[in-house]
């Protein structure tokens, strides 16, 4: 039976309270209701695929908010809203038209440039990307996402600087964002600049995810007994191993590594989950350079392994903890680094100041 009038209109009623109040998995049904009874209002449309974005559920919400767009055209939030919906669904070149229809309604909005930007940047049209989020920042030159995602194409295509202005920019907003100031260190970083990017480098010790065991972090003092160890959480992994075999260096330390490394290691190692009774710090491996100033004209020497690999064939490889080991042992080694390769290696190819048996070639 059709709803009355009435009817309708304390169904509307009821779900913007649901709405307003936040309660939108209240609301949701109620506005899928009222859209049966009136299926040409652009509104009560529009209100239902909102609702759907809130609740995550964005495949209900594309076909509520298509037709909201349709029917509000000069409605500049239906049409964002649609668009922002495609995007999600990976429909960039269709939220691209929902886009430009916004920019029609509302020009040089900062805003709707971003969004414009990020569908091309996920279309690979980088240099209309940066376009749109040079439009963007032309409006708001402390739009955050914009500066964050045209530091990324900037840096992509080896304009450093611009991207170090970029991020410098979004840094004065957020001082304290750990991401970006990890962003702006291995920019930094990768240009060879240690003294300024070990210091941003730090901040990745705050982002979730990082290990660290229960110990006072060492900040070089003196101490009795210290441990370093690799930060990754599976202290088996390749990047794990790589980091312990490199950087366990230049500190009376013990080491905390796997099973994998505990027999090639010329020194005190503890496993991961052993009892930390009688340390008085830990540092993670990657602070080492921050911590003992090192740059890559004073590295201290790689200690001694405890054994040999009978094998003294040259060893050709990619940048993987194997490769290390024989670098490690003095086997004449090539390590082919990837294209944006760990900073640790510096900018140049030839022989390596981490091992005096190492020659990089990129």
């Amino acid at each position: 039976m059709p709803l009355s009038d009435a009817q309708i209109q304390t169904l509307a009623r009821d779900a913007m309270q649901r709405a307003q109040a936040g309660d939108f998995a209240g609301a949701e049904p109620l506005l899928a209701e009222l859209v049966a009874a009136r299926p040409n209002s652009g509104q009560a449309l529009h209100l239902l695929g909102q609702a759907r974005l809130k609740l995550g559920r964005f495949a209900e919400a594309r076909e509520p908010l298509e037709r909201a767009a349709k029917f509000l055209p000069r409605e500049v939030a239906a049409q964002i809203n649609y668009a922002g919906c495609l995007i999600v669904l990976g429909e960039h070149e269709a939220s691209l038209w929902a886009f430009d229809r916004a920019a029609r309604l509302k020009p040089n909005d900062p805003v709707i440039n971003h969004n414009r930007g990020h569908a091309l940047e996920a279309l690979g049209r980088l240099e209309e990307a940066e376009r749109a989020y040079d439009e963007a920042l032309l409006a708001d030159h402390r739009l955050m996402p914009s500066l964050i995602a045209r530091a990324g194409l900037l840096e992509a295509r080896g304009d450093w600087i611009g991207a170090l202005a970029d991020l410098d920019m979004a840094l004065t907003n957020r001082p304290d964002d750990a991401a970006l100031l990890v962003r702006r260190g291995e920019l930094l970083l990768q240009q060879g600049d240690w003294m300024r990017g070990l210091a941003d480098y730090e901040a990745r010790l705050r982002l979730p995810g990082v290990y660290a065991p229960d110990l006072p972090r060492w900040q070089g003092e003196p101490v009795d007994r210290l441990l370093i160890y690799p930060e990754q959480a599976d202290i088996e992994s390749d990047a794990a191993m790589r980091d312990t075999l490199m950087l366990a260096r230049g500190v009376d330390a013990v080491v905390q590594c796997g099973e994998t490394l505990a027999g090639w290691l010329d020194g005190p190692t503890i496993r991961r989950g052993d009892p930390l009774d009688g340390f008085a710090a830990a540092a993670p491996l990657r602070s080492l350079p921050y911590l003992l100033n090192w740059s890559l004209d004073s590295l201290p020497p790689a200690p001694p392994l405890r054994k040999q690999s009978e094998s003294r064939e040259p060893v050709v490889g990619e940048d993987t903890w194997q490769t290390h080991l024989a670098a490690r042992q003095g086997i004449a080694t090539t390590i082919r680094p990837p294209a944006k390769a760990d900073w640790l290696w510096g900018r140049e190819s030839g022989p390596s100041p981490w091992y005096a048996a190492l020659e990089l070639v990129r």
